[in-house]
Formats: C-alpha cells, sequence, structure tokens
C-alpha cells in the first residue's frame, strides 16, 4: 500500500541520518566558537519580547523577514548574510525583497538558526512556515529541513525534526511542518539546515505560530477522559480542521437523492476523486495525545459509488518520529457497505514521541467514495480485569455425548446432517485412541461398534449431535474419535470434527486419509459465551464416499493434574544433582555453615517477539529485559520490511533492535529470510522473470547474512513451506535447499530452522507432524543442512497429551525443537493464562524441546486479539502473572549445612546459581557456580578463600 510521506523524494544523506555523528562534530565546532555561542545565550538573556500567551497568533520567530538584517539570527557553523532581491537569481512564483544567503557550509546540518525557548510552550501544538531555495553547484533536488535543538545541561542535545522538503535550484518553495514539546528543555533553538555541503541556502522568511494549547477550562461535567481530541469531528463547521488526503473532500447533508443521509448530526463529509486505496479523509492530532496513553478511535463510515456495495475502511494513524521515521499504525477496519452506516472502532497506543501525528480514514478501492459521518477520539477507558469464571462440577474425563459407544445397537441421539443415512456396524478399534489414553488414562475399552454413514451428496453431510446444555462455559474440551473411510476413495480425503456454536464454525480436529485403515483425529476448543445452539457433527470427505465413525467422546480436561504429571516429568529431564565442595577456607570454619542456594536464571531460553516501535517504551523494554533471554524480530528482519522496493534497503530497525538486545546479552533468532507464502512477497519480486528472481534471491542471502554474520543464532531460512510455494513454483524444487545451502556457507555458525503453523493442535492436514516430517527429511536428503524444527504456535485451548504426541513424533528426527511464535488467546485473562501455562510446561517438559519464543506480549502490538500479557499501559494481567508465576517455578532454591566433607548437595534445574555460606561466627561469603545441562551428577568446587 502507497503511504503518505512529507517528501515525495528522499535524499541518502537524510535518510540514514540519526544525528550521532553529526552531533560529535557539531558540538565540538559550537564549542569551539565561544564568541558566537555566548553571544547567542546573551541574547536570550536581554530579550525584551514577552513570552506568548493565550491565543495570540503573534510570530515566535523575531525579525521573520530579515527587515532588520541578521538581528536575532546566527549561522551555524557557516556565514550568511543578507541580500537583495536584485542579485540575478530567478524567484520563481515568489518576489522577496530580502532574503538572506548561507554560504561556506561545510555540512549538511549546517544552517540558519535562533533562539525560542521563552517564546514556545510545553504541550502546545505550532506551525512552522519557511519560504526557501537553493543555489549553487545544485545537482537535482536539495532538501532543506527545519529542525528543534533542545539543549539541558545534564543531559545530551537532543534534535527534534519537524519537516523537510524538497527544492531545485534557484526555486522558492514552502516549507511547512508543526511540532508540540511535551516538556521545555532549558534551551530551544530552531533552525533551518539540509542541503549538501557547498551548496547555499536561501531564506526569505519564517514563521512560528502557536495552533492549540492544553484547554485550562472544560465543560461542566466533561472530564479529560470523556473529551473529543477530534475538532469539528461531526462536520457541524463544515470541513473546517480536515483535509483530503491526496483526494477531494466535499460536506453534504445529503447524497442520492436523499437516499444518504447523516446517522447523526446534520452532515457527513465524503472522500472522492480517489485514485489510490490510502486516498481519504484526514485531521492532524499533533500535540494533543500522549505517548503510552492508551486512545479509542470511534468513526461511522459507509461508502459510495463504482458500483462497489462492500470494501474494507480502515482507520488509520500515520506518525513521523523525531528520527523523520515514519510509521503507521492501523487502528481499526471494517466491512463497510454502500447500503447503511457502521462503526469502525480501535484503540492505539504511541511508543515514542512525534513530531506529527495525523489519523486518516482510508481502504476502498480507487474511485470509490469513503463517507464519513463522525470521527470520536478519546482516552480509552481502563476495562477492569475480568474474575476466574467458576467452574462448578466440572467432571473431567466424562463423556458429554449421548450414546457415543452406540450400545444398543442403535443411532439413538445422533441424526443426520443433510439427506444421508446413519446406520451401525460392528469392527472398530476396542481401544481409546492414544492422545484419550494419555488424558483419560485407565478407562474401559469401546464397544467396537462404529456409525456407517452412506449416501452422503455434500462433503458436510455426517452424523450429528446437539450439545447445547451440555457445554460449560470456560472448560476446555478434549475431542477423540476413530475414523475410516469406505473403499473407492480417489486421492486424500479430509476427515473433520466440526462443531456448529450459533453461526460460528469450529474445527475439532481433522485428519487426512488415504487408505482403508481407522485413523485418530484428536482435537479442542472451548467456549466463553453461552451458545444458542451447539452441535458436533463429523464431516468433510468427497460426496459419494462413506464414512465409518467410532467412539466419538467430547470430554472435559484436567490441567492441574497434567501440569502435576509434567512436574515430574521436568524433574527428570531439566534437573540434575548437585554437589557444591567448598575449598580455600579452614574445614573447622565450615563445618556446619549455612548455604543458600539461590537460582538466578534458568538456561532454558524463554524469549519473545519485539517490535522497532516498542522498544521506544522504555515500560516495555524494562519488561522485556527483566524477564527474557531471547527475542525475534516481529518484522523488521523479513524481506518485505528490509526491502519494501527494490534496491532501497532499510536495515536500521532491525540494528536498532539488533543493539538493544546484544547489549543486554539477549540471544537472537532471525525471522525470516524468505516467506513462502505468495501474499506476503513484495510485489516487485512477484513481477520478476525466473532469472531476476534468482538474483534478487541470491543477493537478499548475501546481504543479509553477511551483514548480520554471526549475530543471529538462529535463522528461520523460509517461512511457512507447507502453507506457500511461491519461490519454489517460480525457481523450481531445488530452490528450497538451495537456500539452506547457500545460507550455511554465508555463516556457518547459525542454527537453520524450518518453520510453521498448526503442527502441534491437530487441526491442519497440511501440517500434521507426519507431514511436517516427510518435508523436513526431503529437504535433508537433497542435502539441506536443517538444523532446528520451529513449531509457530498460534494455538486455541491446547491439550497437553495432543501437543506431546506431536513433539514425539517430531522428536525421532533427532534436532532441536523450538516453539517460535507461541501465543494464546482467551477474553478471560485467568484462563488465558490457564494455556499458556500448560504451553510452557509441555514445553519445559519434553526433552526434544529446546526453547520457547512467545509471540509477543504487550497489548496491541500482538497479532492475535486477547492474548497479551500486559496491558498496554504496563499494567501486568493475570495471565502475564501466571507468565512469571511459572518462571518462577523454574528456579531452584535450597538451604542446609555444609557437611564434614566441606559438601553440599541439592537438586535444580540446569541455569545460573548464587550461594551464601555463613559461619556460625557470622562471617558471610557470596559466590556464583552454573549447573550445566546433562543427565549425570555434577560436582562443583566453590573457592571460599579469604573466609
Amino acid at each position: 500500500m502507497k503511504r503518505f510521506t512529507v517528501c515525495c523524494f528522499s535524499n541518502p544523506i537524510h535518510k540514514s541520518r540519526n544525528h550521532n555523528q553529526d552531533k560529535k562534530l557539531r558540538n565540538s565546532m559550537e564549542n569551539s566558537r565561544n564568541d558566537n555561542g555566548e553571544h547567542a545565550k546573551q541574547n536570550n538573556k536581554n530579550n525584551d519580547v514577552a513570552p506568548i500567551t493565550g491565543s495570540d497568533r503573534a510570530n515566535v520567530i523575531l525579525n521573520h523577514d530579515f527587515s532588520l538584517g541578521m538581528h536575532s539570527w546566527h549561522p551555524n557553523c557557516c556565514e550568511a548574510s543578507v541580500v537583495t532581491a536584485d542579485s540575478g537569481i530567478s524567484l520563481g512564483i515568489l518576489d522577496p525583497s530580502t532574503y538572506v544567503v548561507v554560504k561556506n557550509r561545510k555540512e549538511t546540518w549546517q544552517g540558519l538558526e535562533q533562539d525560542i525557548t521563552s517564546r514556545v510552550k510545553p504541550c502546545c501544538l505550532y506551525k512552522v512556515s519557511a519560504t526557501v531555495a537553493v543555489s549553487g553547484p545544485v545537482q537535482g533536488l536539495e532538501e532543506v529541513m527545519a529542525t528543534l535543538k533542545l539543549e539541558n545541561q545534564q543531559s545530551p542535545t537532543n534534535y527534534h525534526f519537524i519537516a523537510k522538503t524538497c527544492v531545485f535550484k534557484e526555486k522558492w518553495v514552502r516549507l511547512e511542518g508543526m511540532f508540540s514539546l511535551p516538556s521545555l528543555p532549558e534551551r530551544v533553538v530552531f533552525y533551518l539546515e539540509g542541503p549538501s555541503p557547498g551548496i547555499d541556502l536561501l531564506i526569505q522568511s519564517v514563521t512560528i505560530h502557536l495552533e492549540s494549547e492544553p484547554e485550562l477550562e472544560r465543560r461542566e461535567g466533561v472530564t479529560v477522559e470523556d473529551e473529543n481530541l477530534v475538532v469539528n469531528p461531526n462536520f457541524e463547521d463544515g470541513l473546517n480542521n480536515w483535509s483530503g488526503r491526496s483526494c477531494k473532500i466535499v460536506c453534504h447533508d445529503s447524497m442520492a437523492d436523499g437516499k444518504i443521509v447523516p446517522l447523526s448530526g446534520k452532515a457527513f463529509a465524503a472522500a472522492t476523486e480517489r485514485t489510490q486505496n490510502w486516498n481519504g479523509i484526514q485531521q492532524e492530532i499533533t500535540g494533543k495525545v500522549e505517548r503510552k496513553r492508551v486512545y479509542e478511535a470511534t468513526a461511522v463510515v459507509r461508502i459510495y459509488g463504482n458500483n462497489v456495495t462492500s470494501a474494507t475502511v480502515q482507520a488509520t494513524l500515520w506518525v513521523q518520529n523525531p528520527n523523520q521515521r515514519d510509521q503507521y499504525i492501523v487502528i481499526a477496519n471494517v466491512q463497510a457497505t454502500d447500503k447503511e452506516w457502521i462503526q469502525c472502532k480501535g484503540k492505539f497506543l504511541l511508543n515514542g514521541s512525534a513530531s506529527r501525528v495525523v489519523i486518516y480514514i482510508e481502504g476502498p478501492p480507487p474511485g470509490t467514495d469513503i463517507l464519513l459521518n463522525s470521527l470520536t477520539l478519546k482516552h480509552a477507558e481502563k476495562i477492569p480485569p475480568s474474575p476466574r469464571p467458576p467452574l462448578e462440577n466440572p467432571a473431567f474425563g466424562v463423556n458429554i455425548l449421548t450414546n457415543s459407544q452406540l450400545t444398543d445397537g442403535t443411532t439413538s441421539g445422533w441424526f443426520p446432517l443433510g439427506n444421508c443415512t446413519l446406520s451401525v456396524a460392528e469392527g472398530s478399534p476396542r481401544i481409546l485412541p492414544p492422545m484419550a489414553r494419555d488424558s483419560l488414562g485407565p478407562h474401559e475399552p469401546l464397544s467396537g461398534r462404529y456409525m456407517l454413514v452412506t449416501n452422503r451428496t455434500q462433503t458436510w453431510m455426517g452424523p450429528a449431535q446437539m450439545i447445547t446444555d451440555k457445554l460449560k462455559l470456560f472448560l476446555t474440551y478434549q475431542i477423540s474419535v476413530w475414523v475410516k473411510l469406505g473403499s473407492g476413495i480417489n486421492g486424500p480425503q479430509n476427515v473433520n470434527v466440526a462443531l456448529g456454536i450459533d453461526s460460528q464454525w469450529v474445527n475439532g480436529g481433522q485428519v487426512e486419509i488415504n487408505d482403508d485403515k481407522w485413523h485418530e483425529i484428536g482435537g479442542s476448543f472451548r467456549v466463553e459465551k453461552q451458545p444458542s445452539k451447539a452441535l458436533v457433527y463429523i464431516q468433510g470427505p468427497s460426496s459419494g464416499v462413506d464414512l465409518m465413525v467410532a467412539g466419538l467422546q467430547i470430554f472435559p480436561v484436567d490441567r492441574l493434574a497434567r501440569i502435576k504429571h509434567l512436574r515430574r516429568q521436568c524433574d527428570k529431564i531439566r534437573r540434575s544433582d548437585v554437589m557444591l565442595k567448598f575449598s580455600g577456607a579452614d574445614a573447622s570454619k565450615l563445618s556446619g555453615a549455612t548455604v543458600k542456594v539461590r537460582q538466578t536464571r534458568n538456561s532454558f531460553p524463554v524469549g519473545t517477539c519485539i517490535s522497532r516501535s516498542s522498544i521506544d517504551n522504555e515500560d516495555f523494554v524494562d519488561f522485556f529485559l527483566k524477564n527474557f533471554n531471547w527475542a525475534v524480530f516481529g518484522n523488521e528482519l523479513k524481506w518485505y520490511w528490509t526491502e519494501p522496493e527494490q534496491g532501497k534497503l532499510n536495515y536500521q530497525d532491525a540494528d536498532d533492535m539488533l543493539n538493544l538486545c546484544s547489549s543486554n546479552n539477549i540471544e537472537t533468532r532471525g525471522h525470516c529470510i524468505f516467506w513462502e507464502v505468495q501474499a506476503t512477497v513484495q510485489q516487485w519480486i512477484q513481477r520478476m522473470n525466473q532469472n531476476d528472481l534468482n538474483t534478487a534471491v541470491q543477493n537478499r542471502l548475501t546481504g543479509l547474512l553477511n551483514r548480520y554474520k554471526g549475530k543471529f543464532k538462529h535463522y528461520d531460512v523460509n517461512n511457512e513451506m507447507l502453507h506457500g510455494s511461491f519461490y519454489q513454483d517460480k525457481l523450481g524444487k531445488d530452490v528450497r535447499v538451495n537456500m539452506f545451502k547457500t545460507a550455511h556457507q554465508l555463516d556457518p555458525s547459525a542454527t537453520l530452522f524450518v518453520n510453521d503453523y498448526h503442527i502441534e493442535d491437530g487441526c491442519d492436514p497440511k501440517s500434521c507432524p507426519e507431514k511436517y516430517i516427510e518435508h523436513i527429511l526431503d529437504l535433508q536428503e537433497k542435502g539441506a543442512p536443517v538444523g532446528g524444527i520451529g513449531i509457530q504456535g498460534h494455538i486455541d485451548s491446547p491439550i497437553g497429551p495432543i501437543v506431546c504426541s506431536a513433539l514425539d513424533r517430531l522428536g525421532i528426527l533427532g534436532l532441536p525443537i523450538w516453539f517460535t511464535e507461541l501465543d494464546v488467546s482467551s477474553i478471560n485473562e485467568h484462563i488465558r493464562g490457564d494455556d499458556l501455562e500448560v504451553m510452557m510446561w509441555e514445553a519445559f517438559g519434553h526433552p526434544a524441546v529446546e526453547g520457547i519464543m512467545l509471540w509477543g506480549f504487550w497489548e496491541l502490538f500482538m497479532s492475535r486479539d486477547n492474548s497479551h500479557l500486559v496491558n498496554a499501559e504496563g499494567d501486568v494481567n493475570e495471565a502475564g502473572k501466571r507468565l512469571l508465576a511459572v518462571k518462577k517455578d523454574w528456579l531452584s532454591h535450597a538451604n542446609g549445612h555444609i557437611d564434614q566433607n566441606s559438601a553440599f548437595a541439592f537438586r535444580g534445574y540446569h541455569g545460573n546459581y548464587a550461594v551464601e555460606v555463613i559461619t556460625s561466627s557470622s562471617q558471610k561469603v557470596l559466590k556464583t557456580f552454573v549447573v550445566e545441562k546433562g543427565d549425570s551428577a555434577q560436582v562443583i568446587t566453590v573457592d571460599l578463600q579469604g573466609l
């Protein structure tokens, strides 16, 4: 999607600039310039102009048109002089009588500045407008920028970008932008900068006007939380404060011969003559929204024209950060129609400071009008956490279905879905399917009877049973059944246990069958809102294929019993017997001394997904660094992010994130080099011929892996190969193997992973463990150095034995398994915590699993709703508390006394420890040690020299 930027051209000088290198040179030159620097400070002290107050529209800039020569202005490490318009320069559309030429510029940041400290206030919105040009040895376009220098004695100087424009040689153009300062530093300097060294900067005039400031008085009964931050939200004042986003906007009281009228109020706006999806209607809200606060936007919208009856309408936030990085935040989207008004409602949060913020409505195809009746933007109301739901008489392990075993030889309690025929036959397995057996334990045999479904004329036809009154809210149900197909099948057939919960289809497990054997289906589900109608049915094979169903069971599972079992399992595979042998001190002092052993860090990796915008939020960073030891980047390493347009590379975001991780000893996974799903591939790549695509793939591998050689421990080489085949279809089957081989050649230190979803939950035949194993073996047989198995783990209602069954089967390959994108979802934080706890213990309790990566933890920055662990404004919710509790459970502690052999024994999890020894004379010493991974007992020497 094309995005709006301040300037339609980019200049490499500014694209990669973050002022870090410039600041060193700038500061050294300015510090050596004592006469000019002191003059600027003295000028500020002796300034007689009173600060702007109220709604005063006075210009913040003194001598804005240089009619007083250079008064109040100062060249920044260069030279400047005032000249008249008869110097021979072609002035284009403007004809100023006076202007300034800034020359002898050796750096891009050198220009003209003015101290405005006493004339600006915090939390106010200011509009900047300057008329500028360039002259000299200009080659094509040059950029001119407006910047603020913010100085405090006790902290480094910051630079706040306002706006930029592109100019041709000797043509006057307007540079416009806005800024707002959340707090006022000791010194604020405005300056114009930007053209290449050696290019003269021409300035005709500069204005800075106060646009708005915080209201000191509120309407009676209206709090700050209730106030709508959108000006003229219902178009009662026409289109004031609104503008078109590269299109035309019109105000109406009705349209279509009176068929379209406002839902509320007397008017609405139409964004018309749209030529791009991103065209729409917008309002600037710079200075009105605070960082780290949650806001809720509600737009009332519909569409009109171009024979489009339904289209996606989206509310989006464009944010320009002080470092000139553009960010687009999707607030909400909705499927709008041309028949009625509909609400588009969502929340957002700004992690970092913003130079400009614009909210706009976009989305429908070009030529279709967007109609907006109203837009409200308020501080989001804090929703109190829901209590833990009562689970009375859960009856764990009890089948809720009637006549599951067909004990009376009839199908009583069942009915055919559609006009198929149900009958009872003998000869099905008498043992429980393995996944059910793991949940239920010892159990009576099945009856050996099965339902035979014949005369099927549609894929959805099969046996069904109503279960509306048998379901309990927030219980997690396991599904277990044997299925088989009749003779005459032509190719693989999917068989699915499905649930109809009101109008929603719920997947209860699937299997692919291509033989005449009985197959197990294992799945799960949970109901979190009381349904008016619920049924279960078995469907899937092609019409005309007979279906056999035996021993279908649906029963609630006991999570706590499973975790109790997993704790015992973890003790076997994640703990070791440890003998601490103390040396370096008198044995008489040591005997009987008190020992306190505390584990400080478990060696089992627990990481999370992070994003570039999130690390601007210090609260996010604090939680991240305290609770995780690995990281993966959500999008910033993907090809569509690092090269959205051919040849235009963006590694800055990934660099920033990698620097944060490496400086805090956080290991990182590289996700991902390629992504096989076509919808994720840039259009410029999709349009390539085979030769060009081969070259592009090689350049991607070389560029990425050479740049980050040795910095990422893992790489997901080609994401989701079980669900996509773009590169294979375009370049042949060998391309996948070659990607692995080349990646290994370029960075032999990295472990190369396959990575896919729905591996562990039993609901996708495309990516069942057997298909994944076949896929991995095929790659290895062709020489691909596959070193690890990635299970994404976007899972609903997890059932331990189902997950464990998948891990057992994948474990036979002998490769390390990682959950690479784990998240769980529930509207109830306690239930969400239950699910997360199940998954963490299943991973920790399986010997083949070597790490867990969560797919985020912060509200509004998750890929799934109701999956966050920390609320957007930083409060750890009940699910997040469960994460912390589980991680605490994975730390071992032991207390006791040193024996007569100067030793102390305990059993503990692998990882880092601290031991405190306290003698009978109250002498204390603190030492650290590491318990390495391994099955055998470990003897660790602790030197207490000096005790």
